[in-house]
This record gives structure tokens, C-alpha cells and sequence, in this order.
């Protein structure tokens, strides 16, 4: 909806505003969390957080009709079964091990259901093509994928998207387990780490031009050194507040690669690769929980010493980061191609107008973008 209702700044600023939200939206709910658990309404227990998604869904019902934009008018375009089916298997026995491997033991069946998601992942782009090639309408659009910087970009955000997971769940079992924390505090803990995160996302449109792409690595480096310190802070107080703070700053930057990210993409493959960004995002978070997780558990042992799995996570965690790092000095290669006729790019600068109408970057002699 963003990119085909946004152009130029504006739609890097949208973007921002909704990296920010985001990150509201975590500490928002981290607490909203906590208060529900603590209060412990009728006897529920942990069971009453899911009661925070009932007014928030019951208020967008009422809202989004009057406030959204309407769809522009398409043709209907037949449903790409065969491939919907071959995804959903895909992503089911993706998440469902992952989910279930750690308190069953992972038992033979979780390993050969991730061998089989691969394979189906490999058949789904098969099905993918052959429907492209018959004039078909595919799930996820061929030309979208060819678009520079998408999937380096989706790469980047499955890898910040899997530390991300695994600091939220590991952090909150330590701050609630090894400090002792009621829900309600260990939520409103994680506040300086949202508030860096939404710092970001509104204010990195300020940057001069063209430097916005080249921070990205930035991001997840500074996020990597901050996971080395959660060990030797993991005593809680202004430290690792601020260690915590730093996590968010760099994450931050996940606005500007969704940005870079999409900058490339026909409108009419936004949809497209919108839906794969989040798509990749919401894998990422159930990777991170998962597998960080699992070495998180395995650390602290039976006696629950979370203070020495945060230690050895925080290695994890730094190691993902810094491999995230190192994917957005790809995406910063492939950003460099000027935009294709019919594509939205966007940066925190000037943007100027292609033949059709449609923002493009603008090029220094030397080949940066301006």
C-alpha cells in the first residue's frame, strides 16, 4: 500500500513511520504484556495477553475503511493454486520444527521436514516459473525478484529479523528469570531499545543525500557490537539499558533497507515484493526464537543460570549480526543500477522523474547516487 501510494520522499518518510511504529509496537505490547499478566484477570494468567489483540483488531475494523485508500480498480486475476499449496507446505514444515524442535527433543522428524521445506522451496520456484512462462498470474512475481537490491535486501532483513527474535525472547526470559522481574518491568525494560529503533526510522530522511545506503552496513554492525556487551552487562542497570539501546539503534535501520530494498521494483510487482520482505521478516523472527533460543536454553541448564547464557547468546546473536552486515554491502552493490522505467526508487533525498512520471535517483558523474 505504501509503495503504490507514496512516491519519492514521501514514500521513504512512510516508510520511516512505519519502521516506528513497529518498533512502538513492541514496547507498546511488551508492556501491555506485562500489565495483563501481572494483573492476572479472572485467573488466566500469561493466557490474557492474547486479549490485547481484540480492541486493537475490533478499532482497524471500524477505522481502516474510512481512513485506508481504496484499491485501484484490476482485473481479477486467477488464483495461482498450485503454487499456494507447494508454499504453504514449504513454510509449514519450516516453522513447525523449529517451533516444536526444542521441547520434543528434535527428533528425527524435525530434520527431515526442514530437508523436505528446501526442496519445496526449490519445486516452488519451478511451479513459479511454468506459470509465468503460460501467461499465468504467479504467486510471487518473476520480475519482482529481478529487481536489484530485493533480495539482498530480504536477506539483510531475515538476518537483523533473527537477532531481533532472539534478543526479544532470550532477553525477557533472563530480565524475568535470572533478575527476577515482574512481566510489567521487564516489558517497560525494553523501552530504550524501541525508542533508538523509532529514532531512526523518523529522523534518517535528514541524511544528505546518498548516504542513507551506505549506513545500512553500519546498522547491523553497531547492533553486533552491542550483542558482545549483553554477557558482561547482564546485570541489569544504566548498562544494559544502554547496551540494549544500541541493539535498537542499529536495528533501526531495517526502514532504510526495506526502502533500497524496493527502490528498483516495478509498481505493479509492489505488492509482490512487499508481501516477500514481510514474509522473510516474520521467517526471521521464528528462526531467531527458535535457534537462539535453543542455545540460550542449553547455556542456562537446569539451574537457570541466565546471566551465563546471556554471555553465550550474545555471541550468537553478534555472529548473525555481523553476517547481516556483511549482506548489506551486497545490497549497497546492487542499489547502483539505475532504476528501471515504471520503478519507484526512493532515497532520503532529491528524487527526479523518469520518462513516465515516476521518481527515479538521481546520478553523480562519478556513479553515486545523489
Amino acid at each position: 500500500m505504501i509503495q503504490q501510494n507514496f512516491q519519492g520522499p514521501a514514500r521513504a518518510r512512510a516508510l520511516g513511520f512505519y519502521g516506528a511504529v513497529v518498533a512502538g509496537g513492541v514496547a507498546v505490547g511488551q508492556a501491555a504484556g506485562g500489565l495483563l499478566v501481572s494483573a492476572g484477570l479472572f485467573g488466566s494468567g500469561w493466557r490474557s495477553v492474547f486479549l490485547v489483540n481484540v480492541p486493537i483488531g475490533v478499532l482497524l475494523l471500524a477505522v481502516a475503511p474510512r481512513t485506508l485508500p481504496a484499491d485501484r480498480p484490476r482485473g481479477a486475476a486467477p488464483l495461482d493454486l498450485p503454487g499456494l499449496l507447494v508454499l504453504s507446505a514449504a513454510v509449514s514444515l519450516f516453522v513447525l520444527p523449529l517451533v516444536l524442535g526444542h521441547d520434543l527433543g528434535w527428533p528425527a522428524w524435525t530434520f527431515a521436514a526442514l530437508i523436505c521445506s528446501a526442496l519445496l522451496g526449490a519445486v516452488f520456484v519451478a511451479v513459479e516459473r511454468r506459470v509465468a512462462a503460460g501467461g499465468g498470474h504467479p504467486l510471487l512475481s518473476v520480475s519482482a525478484l529481478r529487481a536489484p537490491g530485493l533480495r539482498p535486501a530480504a536477506a539483510v532483513l531475515m538476518l537483523a529479523m533473527c537477532t531481533w527474535g532472539g534478543f526479544l525472547f532470550t532477553t525477557t526470559l533472563h530480565l524475568q528469570g535470572g533478575l527476577g522481574l515482574s512481566p510489567l518491568r521487564s516489558g517497560l525494560a525494553f523501552v530504550p531499545c524501541v525508542a533508538a529503533f523509532a529514532l531512526v526510522g523518523l529522523t534518517w530522511q535528514r541524511l544528505p543525500a546518498g548516504w542513507a545506503v551506505r549506513v545500512v552496513p553500519a546498522g547491523p554492525a553497531v547492533t553486533g557490537v552491542a550483542y558482545l556487551f549483553l554477557g558482561p552487562t547482564a546485570g541489569g542497570g544504566v548498562a544494559y539499558a544502554l547496551v540494549t539501546a544500541l541493539v535498537g539503534l542499529g536495528l533501526g535501520v531495517m526502514s532504510i533497507i526495506m526502502t533500497v530494498g524496493l527502490a528498483h521494483v516495478p509498481i505493479a510487482d509492489a505488492a509482490d515484493a512487499s508481501g516477500l520482505l514481510l514474509t522473510v521478516m516474520q521467517l526471521g523472527l521464528v528462526v531467531g526464537v527458535s535457534t537462539v533460543g535453543t542455545v540460550f536454553f542449553g547455556l542456562a541448564g537446569d539451574g537457570g543460570a541466565t546471566r551465563h547464557a546471556e554471555h553465550g547468546t550474545g555471541w550468537v546473536l553478534a555472529a548473525l549480526a555481523l553476517c547481516a552486515a556483511a549482506t548489506a554491502l551486497l545490497l549497497i552493490r546492487a542499489s547502483r543500477p539505475a532504476s528501471a522505467p515504471g520503478s519507484a526508487v526512493t532515497t532520503a533525498g532529491r528524487a527526479t522523474k523518469s520518462g513516465d512520471g515516476e521518481p527515479v535517483l538521481a546520478r553523480g558523474s562519478g556513479g553515486a547516487d545523489r
